[in-house]
């Protein structure tokens, strides 16, 4: 009787570890974003999608414990944007629904004949009912009404969805609204294809003007803390390309205008050579105007993305972040005393917060991964954050430590694994890095199939942690169900990513200058071949993006070590990228770069390609046109290469279903299940 209890136990056991080690399992977490503060207030707010419900949340001081505001309960892929607390914090304001592709159409997963559109809502913080205010974005609070955008203009409308009204009239697509500290006048940034202005708006006289209006790309306006004055970033004009190495170009600058006479001057010039070419944060402004008159700015002038400073009267720049090291995120507190900002400095592998006032101090630390940090206006200081094993919450930043705003109880953290970071060496001297991720309980003599794993961008790194995109958190949870499937996974941070340095995100012929990012690609096939647990015989690779070209250059040109493959909304000619996100590309006028393009395509090693590949995309991505899997499946058609497809309809190029992501990662399982 006690054997059989046993066993029934054990079984009962074996079932429950298989249930948590499912793939829904994996992708069962609550991602949050978005994350926002009040200015006045101590209160934050930020959006958090539950397996595809995506919805509104807030957290009042002292406690901070969060209040779920709204009840969307359907995987419709509706994201919630940019939410704003009104001016007596009765309500907060945010966006639902996605933006537009340049042909005006809205992204619509789900196939719905009522076509959705991308609005403003309004949800009353004590009745928790909302109410749709007007199509548009960027609502920008104004007294007791609400300055937005809708179709390139600016309006004016009242909180209770009433008098809705263009505000003023001008040419050119407008974004960046930045009131003055008073609320008297209205900065923007007026987008006119190959140059841009920055314009001011007297919301009294009716009076508009263009601040010192030139050829240049002028953008980022931030008003001087009295409101007397704008400085804003200048970046000359110059026909570039993309996807290909920039390390130096004609150097931005800042300039300080007067807003009342329009005139402005020139406070800082980036030095020319290396390091010129600007190199943008995620921030909602990219400068900073701090309250000892300075302006805080990144700059790439040693290699690193960098903050520096300036007296606001212009003058030398003074580094405030010393070091090899990456800035990303980054914020001022409302009072504009201090900076937050997270980088890479201690840990390349991780990122953790730090503030400036005066002083550097770092606010976290350890084996966790924090971003998008806030400050409120209690000065109680915010960040989103992650570990190797948990996914992403909001942390709250306290003295010494991290303090969780929301957990996930249910997540199945003791099936993950801790990543190991690693090096390679390509064959050309390069040092790249990667995160291997190795099964638990491997019994001895075991040989498992090994997988390599290609981020996109290509300007992206992959940590030792949940990712801070909501698109790689997916992807890193795929990593370890794979582990905890019993694959061996190696997540690769090839040159051209970010996170290593201006040389190395800019590295010598990559993408479509010569694809020498493929160096890399083998080295981490060699590592993986020389693991004792796997098997060089089974050896599969999967990406999306840039992961989904590095994915088919590998198939093609090494279907010899290379077995399998999982090519998600992948690239096949780089001429067809850059035309689609450089209309005015034209591979005639460019022979000879239009050719080293396509020579550093899949599209012209086809002929090496045998192993089978899984095909993944949505028929609606902005990013990788759907031309581009349609022509590479011709070519294995004609190959008589074996492929399978999975098309999502109206899907874009980061899936807005939770359902997409479940099912294009169920059938890349499967696949490699079967193939390797």
């Amino acid at each position: 009787m006690k054997s059989k209890l046993l066993l029934i136990v054990l079984l009962l056991g074996s079932l429950v570890s298989a249930q948590k080690s499912s793939l829904k399992n994996f992708l069962d977490y609550s991602f949050p974003s978005q994350l926002s503060t009040s200015a006045t207030e101590a209160a934050i707010c930020w959006a958090d999608n539950k397996e595809g419900a995506r919805n509104l949340f807030y957290a009042m001081g002292p406690d901070y414990r969060p209040m779920q505001l709204t009840d969307y309960s359907e995987d419709d892929g509706q994201s919630i944007l940019q939410p704003v607390f009104t001016k007596n914090h009765d309500a907060i304001i945010y966006v639902r629904g996605s933006a537009a592709n340049r042909q005006g159409e809205i992204p619509n997963p789900t196939s719905n004949p009522d076509w959705p559109d991308q609005a403003i809502y309004i949800t009353n913080l004590k009745t928790h009912g909302s109410q749709k205010l007007d199509e548009g974005h960027s609502p920008l609070p104004y007294n007791d009404k609400l300055l937005f955008l809708k179709s390139g203009k600016v309006w004016l409308i009242d909180s209770t969805g009433e008098n809705a009204q263009q505000l003023f009239e001008a040419r050119g697509q407008i974004s960046s609204l930045s009131l003055s500290p008073d609320k008297s006048t209205l900065a923007f940034v007026s987008q006119r294809g190959d140059h841009s202005f920055v314009g001011v708006y007297d919301m009294e006289s009716g009076e508009l003007k263009f601040l010192d209006p030139g050829i240049d790309r002028d953008s980022n306006p931030v008003w001087s803390p009295d409101g007397k004055m704008l400085a804003f970033l200048r970046i000359p004009y110059e026909e570039n390309l993309i996807f290909i190495p920039r390390r130096e170009g004609l150097p931005f600058r800042i300039m300080k205008a007067d807003p009342k006479s329009g005139k402005a001057a020139e406070i800082f010039r980036a030095d020319p050579g290396s390091g010129s070419v600007y190199r943008n944060i995620s921030a909602r402004n990219q400068l900073f105007w701090t309250t000892d008159d300075k302006i805080v700015f990144p700059w790439e002038k040693e290699g690193w993305t960098h903050l520096y400073s300036i007296p606001a009267s212009g003058g030398k720049a003074e580094l405030l972040t010393p070091g090899k090291l990456e800035v990303q995120y980054a914020a001022q507190s409302p009072d504009r005393k201090t900076l937050i900002f997270n980088s890479n400095q201690v840990d390349p592998h991780r990122q953790h917060i730090w503030a400036y006032d005066g002083k550097l101090r770092q606010l976290s630390s350890g084996a966790s991964v924090e971003w998008n940090p806030q400050i409120d206006g209690a000065g109680q200081a915010f960040c989103l954050g992650s570990t190797a094993t948990n996914p992403a919450n909001v942390k709250r930043i306290g003295n010494d430590d991290l303090i969780a705003v929301t957990e996930e109880p249910e997540f199945p953290a003791d099936n993950l694994v801790v990543p190991i970071p690693i090096e390679l060496i390509a064959e050309d001297g390069l040092k790249t890095y990667g995160q291997l991720f190795m099964p638990s309980n491997i019994k001895a003599g075991e040989k498992l199939p090994g997988l390599l794993y290609f981020h996109g961008g290509s300007r992206r790194q992959m940590m030792l942690g949940f990712h801070h995109r909501e698109y790689y958190h997916y992807a890193y949870a795929m990593n370890q169900f794979l582990a905890a499937s019993g694959y061996v996974v190696l997540s690769l941070n090839y040159r051209s990513g970010i996170g290593y340095g201006m040389e190395f995100r800019e590295a010598l012929n990559y993408g479509a200058a010569g694809a020498s990012e493929y160096g890399d690609v083998l080295a981490a096939a060699r590592y993986l071949k020389g693991i004792t647990e796997v098997d060089a015989d089974r050896i599969g690779l999967f990406g999306g993006s840039y992961g989904g070209y590095l994915t088919a250059l590998g198939l093609a040109k090494n279907s010899d070590i290379f077995k399998a493959g999982v090519d998600i909304h992948g690239v096949y000619d780089w001429n067809a990228i850059l035309k689609n996100f450089i209309p005015s590309y034209n591979k005639l006028a460019r022979p000879d770069f239009a050719k080293l393009a396509y020579d550093s395509s899949p599209a012209a090693v086809m002929e090496g390609w045998k192993s089978p590949v899984l095909l993944i995309h949505g028929d609606d991505d902005r990013n990788v046109p759907f031309n581009e899997t349609v022509r590479k499946a011709q070519k294995l058609r004609e190959l008589g290469v074996e492929f399978e497809q999975l098309v999502f309809p109206d899907e874009v190029h980061g899936f807005l279903l939770h359902e997409n992501w479940y099912r294009a990662y169920r059938a890349t399982k499967d696949f490699f299940d079967r193939k390797l």
